[in-house]
This record gives C-alpha cells, structure tokens and sequence, in this order.
C-alpha cells in the first residue's frame, strides 16, 4: 500500500488564489481542446474545484466521487471498483498536457497530486502550490513525487502509430500463411533498436555517493527487462569511439541522466531523457520519497522501477519519441522496428484493416531480421488477434493458434527473458484451452517484469477469464492506471469484470469509454450489458452491428464464449446477457 503522510501548508505565506479567478481558470481548462478526457472526467474535476474551494476539501474522498459523479450507490467500495482512481488518473494526464502545450503562461495551476483526489491551485510564478480548503491538511504526493516536466496524451501515441503504416506499405506486405523460415540465412539477424545510454546518477547532497550509484545500477536492472529497446551504461572505460564499447555509446539515440540528494528523511531524485541528436528534453520527472516508511534497497527499487516504466514500457517516453519521428528513421536500420512501433499502433484500436498491414510487415520483419526475438512476440499476438478478435480465419493455411504458439516459441528461444514472447505464449495456450499452462507462463513472464502494464494487464485479464475474478480484475485495473497508452482494450475488460460482478450499471460506463468500436469483442461486450439493463433499443444496435461486420462469431455463440471463458457458471452468467440482447444462444 502507498504511505502517505499529512502536512499543512502555511496558507499565511501564500494564500488561495480568489475563488473567481480559479472558477474562471477552470472553465479556461474545460474549453480548451488540448484538454482531451471525457464527459465525466469534466464532471469529476469540476466537482472536486467547486468542493474546495467551497471549503470542504477534506469530504473529497473516492466515495463521494463516485457517488456524486459516477451515479455509484452506497455500497460503492474503493477497493473493488476502480473507476474513482483510473478517472483520476486519466485527469491528471490531460491536466499535464495542458499545462504543457495550453497553459504556459495561464497565472493559475490546477493541479490533483497523486495520493488524494483535493485539488492544488497555485499561482504560476515558482510559488509553493496551496491546497484548496484552507482548513484542510493537503496529502502529500506518493509514488512519482512532483508533477513531470513533459509527457503526451495517449491520443498522440495512437495518431502517431497510425501514420506508420504508410511506411508499412512501402516495406510489402507478406502473402504467405505460414510462419516464416527462422534459418534463413541473412547477413544481419537483429535490427538496430533504440539504444538508451543511462548516466551515473549525481550526488548532490555530496553526503553518500554509494546511493547515487546504487540508484544508477537499479534503474539500468529495470529497464533492461523491457526487450524493445537497448539499455548501455554511461562513462564504460576507455569509451573511445574506436572501441566497441565507445560505439555502443556513440550509437546511443536517447540518453537519461539524473540528481540524487537527501533532504532530512527524504530521498530525491530528478531525472531526464534527453534526445542526443537534438538536445531536447523529452520527459523529465521528480521522485520524493520518505526514507521512514522501507528500507534504501526498497526505496531505491521503488523508484527504479517507475522510471523503467516511465521509459521503456510499449506506450512510454521512448516509444512516443520514436513514433513520432518514425518518417525520419533511415529506411534500411530502421524499418524492422518501425513495424513493431505499428504494431502498438494497432493496439489504439484493434482495426482488422490495420491488423493484416500489420501482420504482413512484422512477417517481413522476421524473414530478414530471424533473430529478432521482439518481431517474433508480436507476430504471435496478431496470429492470436485472428482467433479472439474474429480476424481474417479464412486466411491462415495453418489455424491462427498453432501458428501464435510456434512464433511466441521461437521468440522465447531467442531470448528467454523476452516477456513479451511469454505473453504471447500465455494467450496462445489459454485460447487452446490449456488454462493451467497458460498462467503459470504469465506467472513466470510477470515475475521477470512487473512494471510492464501491458503484460499484468493481460495476465490479470487471463485470471479473471479462469473465474479468479477478484485478483484478476484488481490486476487489470491498476495496469490501467499505469499505462499512458490507449487504453479501450483494457476499459472493456474492466466493463467485463464489472459485469461479472452484476454491477451493470459500472458495466455500461467502462464499456461507453472503451474507445475500440472496430473491434466485435467491444459489440459482444456491450450486447450482454445492455441486455440485462433492459435497454432493447441500444442492445438491437450492438446485435445488428455484429450480425452485419463479424457474423461468424454468431454460428456458435456457446463456442466462443467458451473459447475466452473458462468457468461453465461465468459462461451462463454471460449468455444470460446476450440471450436477453435477442441474440440466438443456442
């Protein structure tokens, strides 16, 4: 569990901004299009600035949020149902990229530290940030400390990801249905990746440079175990461009540098990645943590692995980097890895069009890069994509889950520690029906790194599926909040668990905000919620979309909710649904 500890902030020094001026900044924020969340994230920041600077900052709490803005009753519970925190997080984001692109020169900050849901109004000339109730002891911010320099909104990610496929194009689609030859014999089996260069951590207290050190190591431990980008040590001896090692350096696109100072009992750290081409700063962050609450060796593992996260997960800082600047990559070293930049473009959505460009350029990237262990991975998840999606069945020679298996296979030969091909191999086993199989590799792959979000996700997600609904669901819920990715897949999941928890009415609010209409699990989802809200109107609209865009997951409705649903009394649960959707279960 995150601690936390009270402080007061003297509000004598600095005082609350007029209550005007924040309503007025407010609506500034609301109106602006760099501030991208939906309704009922407008709704919940609105509710929580009028509740402080009403003075009652200290009823803001998630019960009260939920009740007030998500219509939740009063059995509502914090710790089963998320919404509460994933909303605030979701605000939090957009609040940041406002500031960052909107509101640089506005003369107020509205901000929601992580740890609480009370809003901070600050004026935006370096001054100490004021909570809003002047009576109320502000939560200090917990796990990422200040808020971060720079970050982009998902929907950046997406649009970036989607303008790689004109590139995709250009590098062929494959024709063939088979798992391409892995012993070929090429000159080059790995593609150049993105290299990031970590620098020894400053010691700026200059009281105790071991833990400058030590904090430098962890950090270079976590991000390694993310398999899409190279990690390399700054400052190795003699790292003269002539050498090997001063090459790898050399070569180094990204590099990330950072201070570490004590202050009383608190350990501080300020980091940054820096793009070594240009000089610019892509994503700074501050992490404050409390030398009272763990030990150093946790405290130091804490922090590395939210800077791992930060960096080097599919949707972090390196891969929004990348995307973006994807048109300007050199067409030869780049092209393998642009197709696994595309890949989590597709995600965004889980398009079938997008799906088979997709496909066709990682099959490509595989024939020419064998040991490309990444590619592999991902190769496998669009095989299982044709399978749990509905994809394109008639178009593999070899059925869809064969095909995942062999490719997450050589994946895991290739690099053992690759978790992304243990993913695959996880999704693969479970849709073959080998359940146990299935979670003991995503057992195994979450042990090796748990600070990738989208792998937990999707272990939390098989958990579930086997009827351990409760942890499986907990699990998905908070890779949500850690992923500054698209998070539609995820948002259905979550209106899954709702549902099988018979909270339909929770159900109905992830499934509205899942942002993948494209994909037929949405429209399944969907269906069986409205079915047992009794809304006819709405349920007939999903039923006639499935019936005219995926109509072979409709000849045996039984079939499939068994291929996805392990328990026989889950799968009635959800049948039960559909049935009152007027879809034919028979």
């Amino acid at each position: 569990m995150v601690q936390t500890r009270s402080v007061r902030v003297d509000q004598a020094a600095k005082p609350m901004p007029p209550e005007p001026e924040i309503r007025l900044q407010l609506q500034r924020i609301l109106s602006s299009l760099e501030f991208d969340v939906p309704e009922r994230a407008r709704r919940f920041l609105s509710y929580v600035v009028e509740e402080a600077i009403a003075g009652r900052g200290d009823r803001i709490k998630a019960y009260s949020i939920a009740v007030a803005v998500f219509g939740r009753d009063s059995s509502f519970d914090a710790q089963t149902d998320p919404v509460v925190r994933i909303e605030a997080g979701r605000i939090r984001r957009a609040l940041e990229r406002y500031y960052l692109v909107a509101g640089q020169s506005d003369l107020i900050t509205i901000d929601i530290p992580k740890g609480g849901y009370v809003p901070v109004f600050s004026r935006n000339d370096g001054g100490a940030e004021l909570d809003g109730n002047a009576e109320h002891a502000a939560e200090e911010r917990s796990e990422t400390g200040e808020r971060p320099v720079t970050r982009w909104r998902p929907i950046l990610v997406a649009a970036a990801g989607f303008l790689l496929l004109g590139s995709i194009l250009l590098y062929g689609i494959s024709r063939t249905d088979h798992v391409p030859n892995a012993s070929s014999t090429l000159a080059q089996t790995v593609p150049d990746v993105p290299r990031l260069i970590v620098l020894p951590f400053e010691d700026l207290s200059g009281s105790d440079s071991s833990v400058a050190r030590g904090l430098t190591d962890k950090v270079i431990e976590q991000i390694s175990k993310f398999k899409e980008i190279v990690v390399v040590a700054g400052d190795p001896p003699d790292a003269s461009s002539e050498t090997p090692a001063g090459a790898v350096v050399q070569n180094a696109r990204y590099a990330l540098s950072g201070g570490v100072r004590f202050d009383g009992y608190r350990l501080r750290l300020t980091s940054r990645l820096v793009n070594r081409g240009d000089g610019s700063v892509l994503w700074a962050e501050s992490y404050n943590e409390s030398l009272k609450v763990r030990s150093l060796i946790e405290l130091e593992t804490k922090i590395a692995r939210s800077v791992a996260t930060a960096l080097a997960q599919p949707y972090g800082a390196i891969f929004r980097a990348d995307a973006s600047s994807a048109a300007n990559m050199p067409p030869e070293d780049w092209e393998a890895y642009r197709c696994t930049l595309a890949y989590y473009g597709y995600r965004a959505s889980l398009n079938p069009q997008t799906h088979a460009s997709v496909q066709g350029c990682l099959k490509r990237a595989v024939e020419k890069f064998p040991g490309y262990a990444t590619a592999w991975a991902l190769l496998s998840l669009t095989y299982i994509d044709q399978l749990r999606f509905r994809y394109r069945l008639d178009a593999p020679a070899s059925p869809p889950v064969d095909l995942a298996i062999a490719a997450a296979r050589r994946a895991v030969e290739l690099d053992p520690q690759n978790v992304r091909g243990l993913q695959a191999e996880m999704l693969a086993f479970f849709l073959r029906g080998d359940v146990d199989t299935a979670l003991k590799i995503g057992e195994r792959a979450l042990a090796m790194n748990p600070n990738d979000p989208e792998l937990s996700a999707e272990y939390g997600l098989r958990l579930a599926l086997s009827g351990e609904w409760g942890r499986g669901c907990h699990l998905v819920a908070e890779a949500v909040s850690r992923n500054p990715g698209p998070l539609g897949y995820f948002e259905a999941s979550l209106a899954l668990c709702a549902y099988m928890q018979q909270d339909y009415a929770a159900a109905e609010q992830w499934i509205r905000a899942a942002d993948v209409q494209a994909n037929p699990l949405y429209h399944f989802i969907a269906a069986a919620i409205l079915g047992q809200l009794v809304k006819s109107e709405e349920a007939a609209r999903e039923r006639e979309w499935i019936e005219k865009n995926a109509p072979g997951i409709l000849q045996n409705i039984r079939q499939e909710v068994a291929l996805r649903i392990h328990r026989p009394e889950d799968q009635s649960h959800f049948l039960e649904g559909l049935a009152k959707a007027g879809l034919a279960v028979r």
